[in-house]
């Protein structure tokens, strides 16, 4: 067993396949985490004993030999009696602990900050993005008030806030200056007497076009560093004051400081112009948070916030054409079958059904489509005609009138709402090459970026690697061309997927998975995030044939229904399984139909649960011919038809 060790947060251990290592109570924790700061050298058991207490017990030498061994069951258990420990090992006076530096939490992020210094910006920033998502909390979290820790958490602390800045450059010289703003924001409000956090700041702000705001922060930072430590602020934020009154693009030379003036200079001119109050405001800002939603995380949870405003603003204004043309200019793509805030997405649709009835008579055509499209995209993952319906009447509308962008919009909008069974791969492939091709024609490089993530998943079901390959491929290049960084989310999750679903080791394809799951992390994709990792685990271990492995704490999200059966049985609970699989719902008809079809049949098989069986091998038969759950480009449980053949086998059995 390769246990790997956590330290930013609470101290813990984790098994090769990511489940805790049970370390017993906190002394034993303490001793543990004692030998990780330590780094590899020897602790002497009297030190120990100094370190634990503040006044030692009687018997205390024992006590830490006995944590000792304690702590050396839970590393290792599979070491043979009396056979010599191989992680934590005795030395003359006293202990020491020899992981490999890559299974320890913070010198993996010592490594990777130092790795990203010297790496080219994009790729300094995935670095970065990675390392920083570790951290769980402050370092060494239960032994804050410890002497013996508190070098090794300031140090790190130190270590975490210079990485926070080191990535902020990295925003800028990518030139995603505004992504780079909510984190410097946090940051210096936790941080404020570190200068080169105001820098910046200030300079993202003004790399974003926002000079005001840019002026406003040095002017923040030089009162309180007055005020407060009775200094002047430091040569760099002067002189990135005085170059900003001079409006010199500190992004450097060339086009980009021409682009940035353009920007500036145009936002200014049509805030002088255009009324505060006027539709044309809302119209305009449509399409800002249009391209805001593609930009990375930061844009895309802005979007989604401002988004609703206008919508609410555009039916105070009691312009039916406005309201409509609002909320279907918002036409963003959307692969994921599970929405990011479903309660949001009801109140578009919401609002666009009431537009819809607003409609005067002799309204255009496209606008009536597009709101068609936006109820058939947003009504995503739900139940119920309307979806499917407003998706084909978009899709006729836009056919009959010959509009490309309008087009790719509908069928954006019939890809969602094509689920209403298992085994559809083929179908979705035929929209998504219909997509690809109809943009690459008309030059909507968005719209064809999503036509390739469809095909990339559909022939992924279809255990076409070859030619999902070719769609990864495709979708990372034209993102690369137009600036798109979220699509790197969703075809990295694929090379995980197809390290899974192509032979490799559990070990190689769940180490995939968690370096996907990292660069997920804070993306802005709640409906993506929440649950998927521990799902793709589990998919994994259940086509293995393994035991589930995991403990009551995972966060399993959505999927919890699904994934409990199969928790408890590998607690060694059926009771309870039996109980929760009873209360297992019927999956959501989405992109995870099938895979959460086959946990469900793979817990009913363990317990000969016949109706459970039944209706499994029913739902998951028209699938027969492709890979369970790899239509979503993120996961696999293996071949339906392995699950249906073991349904039809149990099924013998239990007559």
């Amino acid at each position: 067993m390769r246990v790997r060790f956590g330290v930013l947060g609470s101290v813990v251990a984790w098994d090769d396949a990511g489940a805790p290592v049970d370390l017993r109570g906190p002394k034993h924790r303490a001793v543990l985490a004692r030998l990780i700061v330590a780094r590899g050298r020897v602790v002497p058991v009297g030190r120990l004993v100094d370190d634990l207490w503040q006044e030692p017990p009687a018997g205390a030498v024992s006590a830490v030999r006995t944590f000792v061994a304690a702590l050396r069951r839970a590393l290792e258990p599979q070491r043979p009696p009396r056979a010599p420990a191989r992680l934590l090992v005795t030395e003359g006076p006293g202990y020491a602990l020899r992981p490999a530096p890559d299974t320890v939490d913070a010198w993996r992020f010592e490594d990777a900050v130092a790795a990203a210094s010297t790496a080219p910006p994009h790729e300094a920033l995935d670095q970065l993005d990675r390392a920083l998502n570790w951290w769980r909390g402050p370092a060494f979290a239960d032994f804050d008030d410890e002497p013996w820790a508190r070098a090794e958490r300031s140090r790190l602390e130190q270590l975490r806030l210079n990485a926070i800045e080191q990535r902020a450059g990295a925003h800028l010289a990518v030139g995603r200056a505004a992504d780079a703003v909510p984190d410097l924001d946090a940051h210096v409000a936790e941080h404020p007497w570190r200068e080169e956090a105001w820098r910046l700041l200030a300079l993202a702000l003004y790399q974003a076009g926002r000079q005001g705001d840019a002026l406003a922060v040095l002017r923040r930072a030089r009162s309180l560093l007055l005020e407060q430590l009775g200094v002047d602020p430091g040569p760099a934020l002067r002189r990135l004051e005085t170059d900003i009154l001079r409006q010199a693009d500190r992004a450097g030379d060339g086009p980009g400081s021409e682009a940035q003036r353009v920007w500036a200079e145009t936002a200014a001119a049509y805030d002088r112009t255009v009324a505060a109050r006027s539709g044309a405001r809302l119209e305009s800002t449509v399409g800002l948070l249009r391209g805001l939603a593609v930009t990375g995380a930061g844009g895309l949870e802005a979007a989604r916030e401002q988004r609703i405003a206008a919508i609410a603003a555009a039916e105070q204004l009691g312009d039916p054409d406005l309201t409509a043309r609002v909320i279907g200019g918002y036409d963003v793509p959307a692969i994921w079958t599970r929405s990011d805030d479903p309660a949001q997405a009801a109140r578009i649709v919401a609002a666009a059904e009431r537009a819809l009835a607003a409609l005067r008579p002799g309204a255009s055509e496209a606008t009536r489509a597009r709101l068609l499209a936006t109820i058939a995209v947003e009504a995503r993952g739900t139940r119920g005609a309307r979806g499917p319906e407003a998706a084909r009447e978009a899709e006729r509308i836009a056919r009959r009138l010959g509009d490309p962008a309008l087009l790719a919009f509908a069928l954006n909008g019939v890809f969602m709402q094509t689920f209403h069974r298992a085994g559809l791969a083929a179908e979705r492939d035929g929209i998504g090459a219909e997509l690809v091709a109809l943009c690459a024609r008309h030059g909507l490089a968005t719209f064809e970026i999503l036509g390739h993530l469809i095909r990339l998943q559909a022939r992924g079901a279809l255990a076409d690697f070859v030619t999902a390959d070719h769609h990864a491929a495709e979708a990372d290049r034209i993102a690369e061309r137009h600036d798109r960084p979220l699509v790197g989310v969703f075809t990295r999750w694929y090379r995980a997927l197809r390290l899974a679903a192509t032979g490799s080791s559990r070990p190689a394809a769940e180490a995939a998975y968690r370096d996907a799951a990292a660069q997920l992390a804070g993306a802005g994709m709640p409906g993506v995030e929440r649950g998927l990792l521990p799902l793709a685990l589990l998919c994994l271990r259940v086509w293995h044939g393994d035991p589930a492995g995991f403990g009551d704490d995972i966060d399993w999200g959505p999927y919890a229904p699904w994934a409990r059966p199969l928790v408890l049985l590998g607690q060694d609970r059926p009771a309870d399984a039996a109980a929760a699989l009873r209360r297992t719902p019927e999956p959501p008809r989405d992109l995870l139909f099938e895979a959460l079809w086959c946990l469900t049949a793979q817990a009913a098989i363990a317990l000969g649960d016949r109706t459970a069986m039944t209706r499994a091998r029913t739902e998951l038969a028209p699938a027969a011919g492709e890979l369970a759950g790899a239509g979503s480009g993120m996961l696999t449980v293996g071949p339906v038809a392995h699950h249906v053949d073991q349904l039809s086998a149990a099924l013998g059995r239990t007559r």
